[in-house]
């Protein structure tokens, strides 16, 4: 058990889960882009653990990109995402959008509305942890790590009010 501000959280998802998960979605995109060299757009701050991790066992080539779009305010969303740092040169690119978490799926609309803007040539979208219970969005999500439930997470990248991202492991809300 740990505690952060005033809330405290239990062990969810070990370090190895993580790393099995980051595999897998690693080996997928290989699979699918061979020959390409795909942009992976990460969406900071939180996805910046999964685009450290999932660029170390990515073997093809990539370029690496970020843009930052905010929705949190808690540990609740706040249903109005804010672009705050843009995205430059992904005309005619091939993008992955790379999600810590998805969970209502606000934050990646934008996100998509974003790409379209910006002519890439194809987009999917990679998420380390999905909500599916949440998500209320139709955009389809092409690379899932882990299927979560409805519960607020924190670790490997994740944060309430600021800390907790440089956790390696992820814990989850302890229920009161």
């Amino acid at each position: 058990m740990i505690k952060i501000h005033d809330l405290f959280f239990k062990p969810f998802i070990s370090k190895q889960e993580i790393a099995e998960a980051v595999k897998k979605i690693a080996s997928q995109i290989e699979e699918d882009y061979q020959g390409k060299t795909p942009v992976f757009l990460g969406v900071l701050n939180g996805a910046f653990a999964f685009v450290a991790a999932l660029s170390k066992e990515y073997t093809g080539d990539c370029e690496i990109e970020f843009t930052k779009l905010s929705s949190y305010q808690g540990t609740q969303s706040t249903k109005a995402v804010q672009s705050l740092i843009g995205v430059e040169n992904l005309r005619g690119r091939d993008v992955i959008v790379l999600e810590d978490i998805v969970d209502t799926g606000h934050t990646l609309t934008k996100i998509i509305e974003i790409l379209k803007e910006e002519e890439v040539a194809s987009f999917k979208i990679a998420t380390l942890f999905y909500k599916p219970e949440a998500y209320h969005e139709a955009h389809t999500l092409d690379y899932i790590g882990i299927k979560i439930p409805n519960k607020f997470i924190v670790g490997f990248g994740l944060d309430y009010d600021g800390l907790g991202r440089n956790l390696p492991e992820v814990y989850q809300l302890k229920e009161k």
